[in-house]
């Protein structure tokens, strides 16, 4: 059973998951309870209740196969769980007509495929689908989302180029600029800085910051533990299906939660740019040099303390 939302602690006291998923339902927009998601006979997630903070940009982190994307894929309605349920304003998201969901919470999803042939004002202007009717066709306001979307993603110069004849890196800014077309108070991104190089990693990571600070409430999974760290102002971080951690960077950001989350010594230290925690990989081998620059006859094998660790002079082995 997973622990209270905002309660890490080893030695909590606090209320069980159980009544944090409810209460969670009752104070947040989209929440799960009682998880059991999995594909054909294997298991992923059992008996998992996990809270998304309004207005925050949480961000999903863990090892591989550890039920990330699948945790993300049922809250956006992909992968109907076989138990619990997956609350929208406290109510089954099964019971929301499809156009009526995708316009409360959009998907940037792993992986996707783009028509043949389609361009890219084409396959961006998809995400106002959501807003079409008999009644109510392509307006100013869908132009001017499509608009947005293309220019805050730099695809304006290139919205007539097929979209298969793009760079990796510039189709995921394509199915990016269409989850931003969709103009939805909740969107999820399943790893959306895949493909992309450092710089435009941090362009897409700095405009979720953006589009967070102008309300809108973002879960996203990353594998980059530093960035994560940098720009979410909430944090879960799974293994084998369950949450072994989740709160604000600088609670969560432990070397005991590197350790027991990616089974990795790490040395926690203060981001020198930003403050917050920044994360040391150590190794198994991992060792570290004498105060004397260029001397390598002594070798230390414990890291300097850190404010973000629990212990003083010794990290999780």
């Amino acid at each position: 059973m997973t622990p209270d939302p905002m309660n890490t602690g080893p030695n909590s006291t606090g209320p069980t998951s159980t009544d944090s998923a409810l209460d969670g339902a009752r104070s947040h927009r989209l929440t799960g309870a009682g998880l059991e998601i999995g594909y054909g006979d294997r298991t992923i997630i059992a008996d998992l209740d996990v809270v998304i903070p309004d207005a925050s940009f949480t961000v999903i982190v863990g090892p591989n196969a550890c039920g990330k994307s699948t945790l993300l894929r049922s809250l956006s309605r992909l992968l109907a769980p076989r138990g619990g349920s997956v609350l929208l304003d406290g109510k089954d998201v099964k019971g929301f007509r499809g156009k009526e969901f995708a316009r409360e919470v959009g998907l940037l999803p792993q992986q996707s495929i783009a028509p043949e042939g389609i361009t890219i004002i084409d396959l961006v202007s998809r995400g106002r689908f959501p807003y079409q009717t008999m009644f109510r066709q392509w307006t100013d306001e869908d132009q001017a989302a499509v608009d947005f979307a293309l220019q805050v993603t730099r695809l304006t110069d290139l919205s007539q180029r097929p979209v298969h004849a793009l760079s990796g890196g510039q189709r995921q800014r394509v199915w990016i600029a269409m989850a931003l077309a969709q103009q939805t108070p909740i969107l999820l991104l399943d790893e959306p800085t895949t493909y992309l190089d450092l710089a435009h990693q941090i362009e897409v990571l700095e405009l979720c910051t953006t589009l967070n600070q102008s309300g809108t409430t973002l879960v996203a999974v990353l594998h980059d533990l530093n960035q994560a760290a940098r720009y979410a102002s909430h944090i879960i971080a799974m293994r084998s299906g369950d949450i072994v951690a989740q709160g604000a960077p600088s609670e969560v950001i432990t070397a005991d939660m590197v350790h027991r989350t990616f089974g990795v010594r790490a040395r926690i230290i203060d981001d020198p740019e930003t403050n917050t925690p920044l994360v040391i990989p150590l190794g198994d081998g991992a060792v570290s040099f004498d105060e004397v620059p260029g001397d390598t006859a002594n070798l230390r094998a414990s890291p300097q303390p850190s404010a973000h660790t629990s212990t003083t002079t010794e990290e999780i082995r």
